[in-house]
């Protein structure tokens, strides 16, 4: 892997690198708060699931601050008002669901968009990385995966009654997908990311997730559709 980075001869400490890196490394720290937060509120609408999830939430601390450190490491200060608008459209939806008690909602965005984004961005970005920021990645890639199959093996289990309120959230939240592909498309390109890979390898995630929690081939075409009304 060390060796793709060194092949395409990224320049870490140029200042076009740095400003794309100081809005891509605020969106995965940005990321990482917001799943700490979701799964805090996911633990108080899943009381018999409260510890699983107050651990998810640990888990998703310490890897903002391992991405922080990476910041550092390249002197690199994290955009973080962009990433708050960046996530502003998921945010508000999760918020929303919450509010209205719609755990299904909340497990789509967080378990399995936000997941299944994080995880794309990260198997994209690990052959592309400084070496610092790679052993940080694929450290946390391990644990995202822990994540996505919390939300699978809870949806799956109630699948039956949840079919028709994951198929609505995916049809207003999978769009916002899309477009928060196209406002990175740049940036991620300056760090050696195609956004044909991205979008691709998250379409992988977010198939296989849907299938594992009983969706057929046609039902998962179908909902992936809604994502290019965006496109």
């Amino acid at each position: 892997m060390q060796q793709v980075a060194a092949d395409l001869e990224i320049d870490f400490k140029s200042e076009k690198y740095k400003d794309a890196y100081s809005r891509i490394n605020a969106i995965v720290i940005e990321g990482e708060q917001e799943a700490y937060e979701n799964y805090i509120q996911l633990s108080q609408l899943l009381p018999d699931d409260k510890e699983d999830l107050i651990r998810l939430s640990k888990m998703e601390s310490r890897h903002k601050k391992g991405f922080e450190a990476c910041g550092r490491n390249l002197q690199v200060s994290p955009d973080m008002e962009f990433a708050k608008e960046f996530f502003a459209g998921l945010h508000g939806n999760f918020q929303k669901a919450a509010a209205e008690g719609k755990v299904v909602t909340c497990l789509l965005i967080q378990s399995l968009i936000i997941e299944c984004f994080a995880i794309a961005a990260y198997n994209i970005y690990i052959p592309v990385a400084d070496d610092f920021a790679r052993k940080i990645t694929e450290g946390v890639v391990k644990d995202e995966y822990s994540h996505l199959n919390f939300g699978e093996v809870w949806l799956q289990k109630n699948f039956a009654q949840s079919k028709a309120e994951l198929e609505e959230a995916n049809r207003h939240n999978l769009p916002i997908v899309w477009k928060m592909l196209n406002q990175v498309a740049d940036d991620a390109a300056v760090l050696a990311m195609e956004k044909e890979a991205l979008v691709e390898d998250f379409m992988i995630q977010y198939g296989e997730a849907l299938s594992n929690i009983g969706f057929t081939t046609r039902d998962i075409m179908r909902m992936s559709a809604y994502g290019l009304t965006a496109a």
